[in-house]
């Protein structure tokens, strides 16, 4: 009888841990294009996204590859149907192409999801110029 017990209590257990979920972050995009960007110009997109999960996500750390973008995120908890952002701001000072990649750890399943600004520096004149 205790094993019967001691198995139903266990299975009952793994039963809830299996159909437990985390909290979920929904991008409504994962990469942002900026198109040409005129050099010497930062640029600034925020990204939003919201928690579809059932527990609180919150963000531990956003990381990017350079000292050329700077990221700002979301520090409060995001409680299961609200929304919260990660802002990345591109600093366009050198001339050429570019994909920069924001990554933002946090409590979900996956633990990270990584993000992207592209776009296209160009000199200053050449901006005005397309236009």
């Amino acid at each position: 009888m205790k094993v019967f017990f001691s198995a139903l209590v266990l299975l009952v257990g793994l039963s809830t841990v299996s159909f437990a979920q985390k909290g979920v972050l929904k991008f409504k995009e994962e990469t942002h294009k900026f198109g040409k960007v005129p050099q010497g110009t930062p640029v600034t997109h925020e990204f939003v996204f919201t928690n579809t999960g059932s527990d609180p996500v919150v963000l531990s750390n956003v990381t990017v590859s350079c000292g050329c973008t700077t990221p700002v995120w979301s520090k409060e908890p995001v409680l299961p149907g609200k929304t919260g952002s990660v802002k990345a701001t591109f600093n366009a000072a050198a001339a050429g192409p570019f994909n920069k990649p924001v990554t933002v750890f946090s409590n979900t399943e996956g633990g990270s999801i990584t993000l992207y600004l592209n776009g296209e520096v160009v000199p200053k004149a050449a901006a005005k110029s397309s236009k």
